[in-house]
């Protein structure tokens, strides 16, 4: 076995030109740089079919995030993962609320997740975030809940919580919330899912 031989800044480039080969089809030229992201990132070429994006979603997150919107997620190991010395220089920061003391207070004292909670926290904020839920499909459900109720406005929705419990289905709510999205429909997802989508937002600005 001859192993490729790449400098540091030519692997990922090399990487991405090995997704274009593999895909084998054109994809829609919008949509294109965040289904390439995702594949990278996952090694899982099935999310240039499960991926869906409602009309003008990109061009809506990347309006957002040029206006200096913010980033609420799910997960720490999400917010991690976002670029956000890219995300600062625009005006924008990334919050997850999770950990916070206030959140796991109330989500003990109501017998709900924290997640639910901390959806709850940000429409209280009262901001136009872009969501990234990547782990917790009772954000999206208590996302749509809010968004029915007029408490809260989001510009943008990535939904691509990872597991079995109500994920599809909580997925294929927000679908209907009346909202742009950008779903990966099904059971796969995960936080470095709704990282790699927020990047290669950020990426295209």
């Amino acid at each position: 076995m001859k192993l490729e031989e790449y400098a540091p800044g030519e692997i990922e480039k090399r990487s991405f030109a090995i997704i274009e080969e593999e895909l084998g089809r054109e994809l829609d030229p919008v949509q294109k740089p965040i289904i390439k992201r995702v594949i990278h990132t996952t090694a899982d070429f099935s999310y240039a079919d499960t991926l869906f994006f409602s009309e003008g979603a990109v061009e809506e997150g990347l309006n957002a995030l040029r206006s200096g919107v913010s980033i609420v997620t799910d997960t720490n190991m999400g917010k991690a993962g976002i670029n956000k010395k890219k995300l600062g220089q625009l005006g924008g920061s990334v919050h997850c609320f999770m950990a916070d003391e206030d959140v796991a207070e109330k989500a003990s004292r109501l017998g709900i997740t924290r997640a639910a909670v901390s959806m709850e926290k940000a429409a209280e904020m009262q901001e136009d975030f872009i969501f990234a839920i990547g782990n917790a499909p009772t954000a999206l459900i208590r996302l749509y809940e809010l968004i029915k109720e007029g408490r809260i406005h989001p510009r943008l929705i990535i939904g691509v919580p990872v597991g079995f419990v109500n994920v599809a289905e909580a997925k294929e709510l927000i679908l209907t919330a009346g909202v742009p999205v950008i779903v990966a429909r099904g059971r796969k997802g995960g936080s470095n899912v709704a990282a790699a989508i927020c990047n290669a937002l950020l990426y295209q600005l």
